[in-house]
C-alpha cells in the first residue's frame, strides 16, 4: 500500500537556470512584490500559466468566468441578458447578480467549454444595450495540468 502511494506522488526535480544578473533581480523585485516565498512557486506558476495559455489557443475544455456591470432600469436589459444566458445555457454553470448603489448591478457568470463558445457568449452579452462595463478570464479546468 506505502510502495503504491509513494509511486503516485509526484517527483520533484531541481534543475538549474542561468540568467543574467538584471533579468534575475527584476525578477526578484517582481515575485517579491507579488509575496511569493520562494523563486520555485513563481517559476512553477510561470509555467503553468504558459501550459494554460496553450490549451487555450488549442480550443480545449475550458472555465470562464464573465462579469457584466450594467444600469438595470434600462429597459429591457434584464430581460436580455437573461433570454441570452438561456441560449447558451450548456456553457453557463451559474450566475449571480449583486445589486449596487443606485440602479446598477453587477451580474457574475461561471461559464465552461471551448474557449471561443465562452467568448461568444460574453460578447453577446456585453453587446447589450445598457451593458456598462465587462470582463472576460479564461483559464483551464486544470485537468490536465501539473
Amino acid at each position: 500500500m506505502l510502495r503504491r502511494i509513494l509511486h503516485q506522488m509526484k517527483q520533484v526535480v531541481r534543475f538549474g537556470v542561468s540568467l543574467e544578473s538584471d533579468l534575475l533581480e527584476r525578477f526578484d523585485e517582481e515575485i517579491c512584490a507579488q509575496k511569493y516565498t520562494n523563486r520555485s512557486e513563481a517559476i512553477r506558476d510561470l509555467i503553468r500559466e504558459k501550459l494554460i495559455k496553450q490549451e487555450l489557443e488549442e480550443e480545449k475544455e475550458s472555465l470562464g468566468t464573465i462579469s457584466l456591470l450594467y444600469d438595470h432600469s434600462q429597459r429591457e436589459l434584464v430581460n436580455k441578458l437573461t433570454e441570452i444566458q438561456h441560449e447558451y445555457s450548456r456553457y453557463v454553470l451559474s450566475a449571480q447578480h449583486i445589486h449596487l448603489e443606485n440602479s446598477h448591478c453587477l451580474e457574475l457568470l461561471a461559464a465552461k467549454g471551448k474557449p471561443k463558445q465562452i467568448r461568444a457568449l460574453y460578447h453577446a452579452l456585453r453587446s447589450v444595450k445598457g451593458v456598462k462595463h465587462g470582463g472576460i478570464t479564461l483559464t483551464a479546468t486544470g485537468e490536465d495540468l501539473p
